[in-house]
């Protein structure tokens, strides 16, 4: 069967979503800050699953994409909310979460609130708390006072020409989804996929992500050479078979 596309209409926004009918659980991939459901990861995972005739939902946070909604306005919490409202009305039975960077945050929160649900869990350079170890803590002085006087602050982007804009409402709720300072209530299995030359995540976070899972069934797969994207056909190739292998 065919994948089929739509919206959902979520506080205020019109979230878009993707959805190849299959065998479960539902692979459910979970973009990165300012990513969509169209990178080569997200395409790449629908490509196999159709192969393999498995379920599969992609999806756009609010002002990612092609969802409606002004980037600025989104936070860690909204973008959560946007992927479980997409979820819920979208699959049924277990699921099999796959997030990328951000997404990797998104699907440990994902997989807190939703533990019947969520059978496992791959993370693909997951930055859990990202917006304070490494957005506030590397703010000089001057663009935190930025940051507090005109509510945001730019940085320029590895991956684009525009700067990346975050916003004080987007650390102050990242510290109110914060998961390294505690155990993580998380025990399916999860499996996480993290470059050493990745620029953004340092390597380290997988440890300490592995550290926090209150499950024992978590493994780490280091790439040498893997930066922070993962989008190399080896890179694809490992993604594909830790996803295969879950499944079986």
């Amino acid at each position: 069967m065919s994948e089929t596309t739509g919206r959902l209409r979520h506080n205020g926004n019109d979230l878009a979503w993707a959805h190849l009918p299959g065998k479960g659980p539902t692979i459910v991939f979970l973009p990165g800050f300012k990513s969509d459901m169209e990178g080569s990861k997200a395409t790449h995972l629908r490509d196999w699953a159709a192969g393999q005739g498995r379920a599969m939902l992609r999806l756009d946070y609010a002002g990612h994409g092609s969802s409606t909604g002004a980037f600025e306005d989104g936070t860690i919490g909204s973008w959560t909310q946007d992927a479980r409202a997409v979820i819920q009305a979208r699959t049924s039975g277990p699921l099999l979460l796959v997030g990328s960077s951000m997404g990797g945050w998104i699907g440990l929160l994902l997989a807190r609130a939703l533990p019947s649900s969520v059978a496992a869990l791959v993370g693909i350079a997951a930055a859990p708390d990202f917006t304070e170890t490494l957005l506030w803590e590397g703010l000089s002085p001057a663009e935190r006072a930025a940051l507090e006087s005109q509510g945001h602050v730019e940085r320029p982007s590895l991956y684009g020409e525009q700067p990346y804009r975050f916003t004080r409402a987007l650390i102050e709720d990242g510290r109110k989804q914060s998961l390294l300072g505690a155990p993580i209530p998380v025990r399916c299995p999860v499996r996480l996929l993290q470059g050493q030359q990745d620029p953004d995540v340092p390597w380290p976070t997988a440890l300490r992500i592995a550290e926090q899972l209150e499950g024992n069934d978590v493994e780490i797969t280091l790439i040498k050479d893997g930066d922070h994207r993962l989008s190399r056909p080896q890179d694809l190739a490992l993604l594909t078979r830790s996803v295969a292998a879950l499944l079986a």
